[in-house]
């Protein structure tokens, strides 16, 4: 987020002689990975691979389930129907709306289709080429409802045996909606299900055909085909539809269609059966009065035939629904067709012939005309309630043994209908909403524009500070403590219209109920826009598709998906020559690749996400139908570092589809004594696996009850209980052994707390558990994480993050984390550090001469004009102004030895931060009762959202008021009295609980908005959604938030929130040189992007080397150097420092500083202090000759 440079202020001359210690320079000693460049994103790995672990050995007895079709049948094997066989029904409704529907106006998508089945394009995609809506009128369209289910038992003693089953449903409707006008034709829809069982002896099973038929349009086919061992079973299923219509008398015809077979044919020998269904519709119609009726048909032939002589049972059952309208001239008519057949070779035992035949009819019948509207759609407006009839035929009955339950290593495998795709997509554009693409510089003040009375030094008796501005120890046990709890001060007037509105938010604009909410945290996206954009979780990703649905898939995609990408799918960018020292110009991570979704049936009509319990570490996602959204079926508790996707489901049906396609479903057992967490592999198409973990207290729950179907992965109905998904690194199968250690458990949300003793400190991360409370939660810990841990035991399951190196899962109910080398005694004054360790010492004595050129400067600066800078209309310039002349009214003070000095520019320093303490500023703070926090009231007033940086949608609100916190702990140190007044520390105060509040249940402001104790630094990013997550520009103004928390907790003697700054700048220092700033020996980022040093901009699910306004290296490497504080070289090491001079700066580097003009001059070489404070001394006193006004913006001092 950016703001860039006005933030130099060299801690003068006098605090770059404080590091005297000139280190030669040397050349790197690494050499940079070279690659070859992929350009776009087909170098992205989209390879598809053969399905892991899906061939079961001979050695165990296993049977595989394809499509509901049994392969492979084993003998002494058996497996029971009512685990086998799951209900899957499609049905089909004409809804009274004139609303487009998905995918077509009257169907309802709440059941699986079998993977038999294709999704019948011509139906369901083409329904651009019908008539599906009408403006005027209506007509009342008669329904049909079919259900048939065939038994057929095959028994060893009977030699030859044939069953055939012919169904035939019909659905005409003949009408127009006027002379000459349109007609719409439905066609019925028919889904098939296949289950086959494999017994090793006779078992007793009963042989019934169904029919019912209720006021939806459902047909069901249901095959239940029960053969003994030795038998070869093979099934084929043929679908198609045929609906020839002319939109207008005479017109032309529409021909829609789809032909699929799919065959199983498993090589045991012995008895053969085969078995074929065919299922066809053939629809015409005409648009005018007196053309043909319309005709719809269904003919279904279920055949099991013998290799043994003669046995025949034939059943035939027809279903018809006819309708005459005014619009036509003759009567409906309906067809059926009844096969039997017998084939098979001759011998074997004299056995008498045994056939049964039973047909039923049944025929509904309604009459309905539409008005005389001349339309070319037709809608229907009122349902027409049809009468139910059931005919059940029951045939032979053998004797009967029990059935086992599907057993461990059992597989279900498919051809699945979704290709795998692994492309995604990268944005390579910066997104700059909610950003300036401008360097916000202000007007400049470089030479005094005014003089500066000095106070006479009799009043000074009882001024000055009282306390040094440096400790060499701290004792705090508890740093999360409230800072305050009241209300904002009364001069801060409420606004209840947030300039951004959250959706799905439950309560939204209700405090009292939600809390303050958090803006800047990972998982905003679910609650901005259009609630689609992913949540960086880490290794995982998790987003909503929001209803898409693409190629293949068999129901929309309403639920939870999570994603995983490899390092090998990472896109790089070309290197720029002109900005680029390493060999890329940004890495990202390819976006839409849903790895697994978690949904269920009851959200296919459509879904709503609401989002609840917001935490700094968490929040519930709820998924629940849209038309009652306040009642979700399944809640998913989303935490950084989860090592699972935990979602729990309400009595629902749950589903699992992917955008990578499941071949294989394994059934891999219980993973605990009591049987009640079931684990299964997911075999992908993209050759990963995934681990599935079922948990439910459900008594009559199979293991068998989540069958892979036509893509789908679907579980049964009225679940309730709770299911786990997590990826099985590609390199370590044994994984899984990890991951059932700790499934059953699933965390829900975090506490922190931490303690400083000396220099010293620790943090606490402790999560609460739900589920198992015997088994420990399974974590992933990032690389800063393991450097530092020391609870907890570490996995060897290591997946790869977008931005943050490899993760690690931990198995550990809570991490306590500690750092050693707290710089407690960093205060005000230039601190100089030991080398790149965390200890330095303070300086603090400075010569005569030296002090005499300090109050020259500090005269003249304290001379210009503080309300050109310090009342500018932002608080982001304006605070960076308060803070230059603190530092100057210190360096005049504590360096200079003159209090008069520096005393006159406080009395000016104060009145201008009175002015904001008054709240008398030209663009006021306003206290947020929708989001809880305070904002610039700017955007209110001229609608400009992105006004002051986005202060308002709460961007950069650690780097806004962390200038201010800085000034008011220098002014409560110059003149202790000062922080007497509770006016003063109350908004202070304020500042601080709304960027950095240190306890989760202040009823005004959110735990630590922007700091993010799982990443170790802070994001920016506020209320806007982007693609690639929250993102963060300068780290330096990151760490200057802290390091102004840690000296305001100081200067008002509250030491809680002085530890907490100091325990923040050692995680910051360990994480940023992780993450954003890479000298040679960094592992963690990719080595053909770590050559640039500095991130740029870090993203959740990119970097790239830039900024928001420009792509000049002394912006992109800069705006990671400004502010320059006491703190700044104990986070930029001298080791990085110097590679980076000499990759950038230097006089063989990518941008010499001597070429390099304007106030970015004066950053880089006050930066070059940390490495050769000599020189550095020698530029800012002008003892060189080079310095020049021009190269101090108007945030930076000379001092």
């Amino acid at each position: 987020m950016k703001h860039p440079q006005q933030g130099f202020r060299a801690t003068c001359l006098l605090s770059l002689i404080t590091s005297l210690q000139v280190r030669s320079s040397y050349a790197i000693p690494l050499a940079i990975e070279r690659a070859v460049e992929p350009r776009s994103l087909s170098d992205v790995d989209s390879e598809t691979r053969a399905p892991i672990a899906s061939q079961p050995t001979s050695a165990n007895a296993v049977i595989q389930i394809a499509d509901g079709q049994v392969q492979n049948p084993v003998k002494g094997r058996s497996v029971a129907v009512e685990t086998l066989a799951t209900v899957v029904t499609e049905q089909v409704r004409w809804a009274p709306t004139n609303k487009p529907a998905w995918p077509h106006p009257r169907v309802d998508h709440r059941w699986p289709r079998p993977a038999s089945i294709p999704s019948w394009s011509g139906h369901h995609s083409s329904h651009d080429h019908q008539a599906t809506s009408v403006d005027v009128g209506s007509e009342t369209q008669p329904l049909t409802d079919t259900a048939t289910t065939v038994f057929t038992t095959v028994t060893s003693g009977i030699e030859s045996f044939t069953s055939s089953a012919s169904i035939e449903e019909s659905l005409a409707s003949p009408s127009a909606s006027s002379p000459g006008g349109f007609e719409t034709q439905p066609l019925s829809d028919t889904t098939t299900t296949l289950f086959t069982t494999i017994t090793p002896s006779a078992i007793d099973v009963t042989s019934i055909v169904s029919v019912e038929a209720s006021s939806d349009t459902t047909t069901t086919l249901t095959t239940y085909t029960t053969i003994t061992p030795g038998f070869t079973s093979g099934a084929t299923v043929e679908t198609s539809f045929a609906s020839p219509s002319a939109s207008s008398l005479g017109g032309p015809g529409t021909q829609l269609s789809t032909d699929t077979t799919s065959t199983s044919d498993p090589a045991t020998p012995g008895f053969t059966s085969s078995e074929s269904v065919e299922t066809s519709f053939a629809s015409s119609s005409a648009s005018s009065l007196g053309e043909p009726q319309t005709q719809t048909s269904t003919d279904t032939t279920s055949t099991i035939i013998s290799d043994l002589p003669g046995s025949t049972s034939s059943s035939s059952v027809e279903t018809s629904s006819t309708s005459s309208s005014s619009s036509s001239s003759s009567p409906e008519t309906t067809q059926s067709v009844d096969s039997s057949e017998t084939s098979g070779p001759t011998g074997g035992p004299e056995i008498s012939s045994l056939t049964t035949t039973s047909v039923s009819d049944t025929t509904y019948s309604s009459a309905s005309a539409s008005s005389p509207a001349a339309v070319a759609s037709q809608t229907v407006t009122s349902t027409q309630t049809l009468s139910s009839t059931t005919e059940v035929i029951v045939s032979t009955t053998v004797t009967s043994i029990p059935l086992t339950s599907l057993t461990i290593s059992e597989v279900q495998s498919a051809s699945s209908p979704v290709s795998a795709d692994t492309s995604g997509s990268i944005n390579t554009a910066l997104n700059t909403t909610g950003h300036t693409n401008s360097a916000p510089f202000p007007t400049s003040v470089a030479s005094a524009s005014g003089t500066l009375t000095l106070i006479s030094s009799e009043s000074l008796s009882s001024a000055g500070p009282t306390a040094t501005s440096s400790v060499t120890t701290l004792q705090a046990t508890d740093i999360f403590v409230p800072i305050a709890t009241g209300a904002p001060p009364a001069n801060i007037n409420r606004r209840d219209d947030g300039i951004i509105d959250g959706v799905g938010i439950r309560p939204l604009g209700d405090l009292s109920a939600t809390g303050p909410l958090q803006t800047n945290k990972f998982y905003a996206g679910f609650f901005l826009g259009t609630q689609t954009t992913p949540t960086f979780t880490h290794p995982y990703s998790i987003s909503w598709p929001r209803g898409e649905q693409p190629n293949g898939q068999s129901y929309p995609l309403w639920g939870l998906a999570i994603s995983h990408v490899e390092v090998s799918q990472r896109v790089f960018g070309a290197r720029n020559p002109s900005k680029d020292a390493g060999d890329s110009s940004y890495f990202a991570n390819p976006l839409g690749i849903r790895s697994l979704m978690l949904s269920a049936l009851e959200l296919n009509g459509g879904a709503a996400l609401t989002t609840d319990s917001q935490t700094q570490f968490s929040v519930n996602v709820n998924l629940g139908p849209a038309e009652t959204p306040d009642d979700p079926l399944v809640t998913c508790p989303i935490l950084q570092g989860m090592g699972f996707l935990t979602c729990t489901y309400n009595s629902a049906t749950p589903i699992l589809q992917s955008d990578l396609g499941f071949t294989d479903v394994t059934y891999n057992g219980s993973v605990i004594a009591d049987r009640t967490t079931y684990s299964y592999i997911l075999d992908m198409g993209d050759n990963t696996v995934w681990m599935l973990y079922v948990t439910t207290q459900t008594e009559t729950y199979s293991a068998a009850s989540f069958t892979l179907a036509n893509g789908t992965v679907v579980g049964p109905q009225d679940f309730q209980g709770y299911i786990q998904v997590a990826k099985l690194p590609s390199d370590n199968p044994d994984a899984r052994a990890v991951y059932s250690r700790s499934a059953g458990a699933y965390a829900t949300s975090a506490r922190i707390s931490g303690s400083v003793q000396g220099t010293s400190g620790s943090y606490t991360l402790e999560w609460q558990k739900q589920g198992d409370q015997n088994k420990p939660l399974l974590m992933f810990g990032l690389p800063h994480h393991l450097e530092t841990l020391v609870s907890g035991e570490r996995t060897d399951v290591v997946l790869a993050t977008t931005t943050k190196g490899y993760a690690t899962g931990i198995l550990a109910d809570s991490w306590t984390l500690t750092e050693s080398e707290l710089a407690v005694d960093i205060g005000f004054a230039p601190w100089r550090p030991n080398g790149d360790s965390g200890t330095g010492e303070s300086v603090t004595s400075l010569s005569s001469t030296t002090q005499s050129m300090l109050r020259e400067i500090a005269m003249s600066e304290l001379s210009q004009n503080f309300s050109e800078q310090a009342n500018q209309g932002s608080l982001y310039f304006d605070g960076k102004a308060l803070a230059k002349f603190a530092t100057i009214c210190y360096a005049a003070n504590d360096l200079a030895d003159d209090m008069a000095l520096s005393q006159s520019g406080l009395v000016k320093l104060k009145e201008f931060f009175a002015l904001h303490v008054d709240n008398q500023m030209e663009w006021p703070l306003v206290y947020d009762e929708v989001w809880g926090g305070v904002v610039s009231s700017q955007a209110y007033s001229t609608g400009d959202a992105n006004a002051d940086f986005g202060n308002a949608i709460y961007n950069d609100h650690h780097f806004h008021f962390g200038y201010f916190v800085y000034t008011a702990a220098v002014i409560a140190y110059l003149d202790p009295e000062w922080k007497n007044d509770q006016q003063n520390v109350d908004w202070v105060n304020m500042l601080v609980r709304d960027y950095a509040n240190s306890i989760p249940d202040d009823p005004y402001f959110p735990m630590q908005r922007n700091f993010d104790w799982y990443h170790g630094h802070s994001w920016a990013h506020g209320l806007t959604q982007v693609d690639d997550g929250k993102d963060q520009e300068s780290s330096s103004e990151d760490t200057m938030a802290s390091y102004a928390i840690k000296m305001w907790g100081q200067a008002i003697g509250d030491e809680n929130m002085e530890a907490r700054g100091n325990l923040m700048l050692a995680v910051q220092r360990r994480s940023l040189n992780d993450y954003y700033l890479y000298a040679d020996d960094n592992s963690v980022q990719p080595a053909r992007y770590t050559g640039n040093r500095a991130a740029g901009i870090l993203f959740e699910n990119k970097v790239d080397h830039t900024t928001y306004f420009g792509a000049l290296p002394e912006y992109i490497q800069g705006i990671h150097m400004l502010p320059l504080l006491p703190h700044t070289p104990y986070i930029r090491q001298q080791t990085f420092v110097q590679q980076e001079w000499d990759d950038y700066f230097g006089d063989s580097g990518l941008k010499p500083a001597t070429s390099i003009s304007g106030g970015w001059r004066g950053i880089v070489e006050g930066n070059r202090a940390t490495i050769d404070p000599v020189f550095a001394y020698d530029f800012f006193s002008n003892a060189s000759g080079d310095f020049r006004a021009e190269y101090l913006d108007g945030g930076a001092s000379q001092t």
